[in-house]
């Protein structure tokens, strides 16, 4: 086979690597719960390429990602359940019904009343979905999501039913309190456990004020990592010109350094 821009060949390798006996005997060994890892970091290399500005790994990671559905939707079509077709005809189905203001009647004209026509049109369909359940305030979020994306949206859930702060200096004064229950369960002697348990509470309300401040936690965390990486590569760049590595060095040395990295920024 030899590479095309149409959808129709990639389907068509994807179906050749599921033909057994014929097929690759890796591709052939997979099901769905194999897979989904895969598609969850593929998800993240697409994220991560976009953090980089890098557009031609952004190329390669979208396609990565492409094969993703295009492998869950090959195995779905061989146990009859449905095909790449039906997965296109679902999410065009739902562009179209959640955009009444551009394929239908409705009008509304700026990004904050077409986002709250959206989750209203969600909300409709959750609803009808669930009618036949009992299914909380909370229900619907994935629980294989990422932590800290799993905790914001139950806390948005949590929001729209009114179980919220109004001001992120409350948010704030929470994470301080955890902060408090932390020291004081390092203080008392109680087991790792215990203390590792209030770090739990203090991420979800470090995730909680992020929410209030409109950014994205997963996001912010790694824009964080990033610059810790920049910053440490700083140091070790500082310590080899002194002929040193990082464990030869002190931790007061290696704070000086850091700081000196900072300043630069």
């Amino acid at each position: 086979m030899t590479p095309s821009r149409d959808i129709g060949r990639l389907l068509d390798i994807m179906a050749a690597l599921r033909t057994p006996k014929t097929g690759c005997p890796w591709d052939l060994a997979q099901n769905f719960s194999t897979i989904a890892p895969y598609t969850l970091e593929e998800a993240y290399e697409v994220a991560d390429a976009i953090a980089r500005g890098d557009l031609a790994d952004l190329k390669e990671e979208l396609g990565d990602l492409l094969l993703q559905v295009v492998f869950h939707a090959r195995m779905a079509e061989e146990q009859g359940a449905f095909d790449f077709g039906d997965v296109v005809d679902s999410i065009t189905a739902k562009l179209i019904r959640r955009h009444p203001h551009v394929f239908g009647d409705e009008r509304s004209q700026t990004a904050q009343a077409v986002e709250g026509l959206w989750e209203r049109i969600k909300a409709e369909e959750k609803a009808a979905r669930e009618s036949s359940k009992n299914a909380g305030a909370l229900a619907g979020v994935p629980v294989a999501l990422p932590a800290l994306t799993r905790a914001l949206k139950l806390q948005a859930k949590a929001s729209k039913v009114g179980f919220d702060w109004n001001d992120p200096r409350a948010v704030l004064r929470k994470i301080r309190e955890e902060a408090h229950e932390i020291e004081a369960a390092l203080d008392g002697g109680e087991p790792n456990a215990e203390a590792a348990a209030e770090v739990g509470d203090l991420l979800f309300a470090a995730v909680n004020l992020a929410r209030h401040l409109h950014a994205d936690p997963e996001s912010m965390l790694r824009q964080t990592n990033q610059k810790f990486e920049r910053r440490f590569a700083a140091i070790e760049r500082a310590l080899a010109a002194q002929g040193k590595a990082p464990q030869d060095a002190t931790l007061a040395e290696m704070d000086a350094l850091w700081d000196e990295a900072k300043a630069q920024e």
